[in-house]
């Protein structure tokens, strides 16, 4: 078990590492060396919040570090507000997007305010009963360090509610982009033209997709903890569920802290594109998070 927990962090990490050196040059370019602003400010959050969950997930899985019941308790119970905390800021972010993508309509963004302060002030409270319940113990087993949790026989059926009302809102989402944009397709088609707009809802609706398929497994995942077949003891500690258990926490930080990002960084690499290649892009201003871009095209 002590094994699949290695495994289960060195992925993580492994794809952070990854992720850093093939995005590092883009973002020095598109975030650090441009104006600061709230899509920024949400950039650095969700991108480096990351860092952070990785280091606490070594801490509280890996075998060779010991550490008292009290500081397993306060870190899991940490992983677990971080979450909610990144979830919010994509939820901001999708907001804004959508928003752009309606041409700044009131009447969608309300929409859009309402269902997702609906779903996130249910989901706090949630979290609130869960960590509340939530107790840690830390064993010393074949002189390995393991800690472990017990959030009380109602939790993972709160917390399989929880991911449920997030799909809800992934879906009402995706569902508000593919909309818009074959609505925006359709009439670029019979128009006979393309042009910056389709090309940018085009990008949008890349990140978009891969950032929904990554939620949807991990929503999977999360969901099936609530099946006894997975939860029940003694499978609850078993090889197979452990391996279960590792693959929802990969695919949760590739959803929160690989694609999340790419949903800003994917829209400005684009517009960086415009800017050096053509002399429309200006009509990205609107699309771009209401921000302008400024990117350098000096040789």
């Amino acid at each position: 078990m002590s094994k699949i927990r290695k495994i289960k962090y060195k992925r993580t990490t492994d794809i952070l590492m990854v992720f850093s050196a093939l995005t590092f040059e883009q973002e020095v370019e598109l975030i650090w060396r441009q104006r600061w602003s709230l899509m920024t400010f949400l950039y650095v959050i969700v991108r480096y919040v990351g860092m952070g969950w990785v280091v606490m997930n070594i801490l509280i899985y890996a075998p060779t570090i010991s550490m008292t019941d009290t500081c397993c308790l306060i870190i899991n119970d940490a992983l677990g507000w971080m979450s909610d905390v990144v979830n919010i800021i994509l939820g901001v972010i999708m907001i804004a997007r959508l928003h752009a993508m309606y041409q700044r309509s009131r009447k969608v963004l309300i929409f859009l305010v309402v269902i997702f302060m609906a779903i996130r002030i249910a989901n706090v409270v949630m979290v609130a009963i869960i960590t509340m319940r939530s107790s840690a113990e830390e064993f010393v087993l074949s002189g390995t360090y393991q800690c472990m949790f017990d959030s009380g026989g109602c939790s993972t059926f709160l917390d399989s509610v929880t991911w449920i009302l997030d799909t809800v809102w992934e879906v009402v989402a995706l569902c508000l982009a593919v909309w818009i944009a074959v609505k925006h397709f359709r009439e670029l088609r019979q128009h006979s033209t393309r042009g910056v707009v389709g090309d940018c809802f085009t990008v949008l609706m890349k990140t978009h997709a891969s950032y929904f398929v990554s939620f949807l497994a991990i929503s999977c995942f999360q969901i099936g903890f609530i099946s006894p077949t997975v939860s029940a003891a003694p499978y609850s500690y078993s090889l197979g569920a452990q391996i279960y258990g590792g693959f929802a926490q990969i695919f949760q930080f590739v959803e929160l802290f690989v694609l999340g990002p790419r949903l800003i960084l994917g829209v400005r690499e684009y517009h960086a594109e415009l800017v050096a290649n053509s002399d429309m892009a200006t009509a990205m201003t609107s699309i771009a998070f209401q921000e302008h871009v400024h990117v350098s095209t000096s040789s």
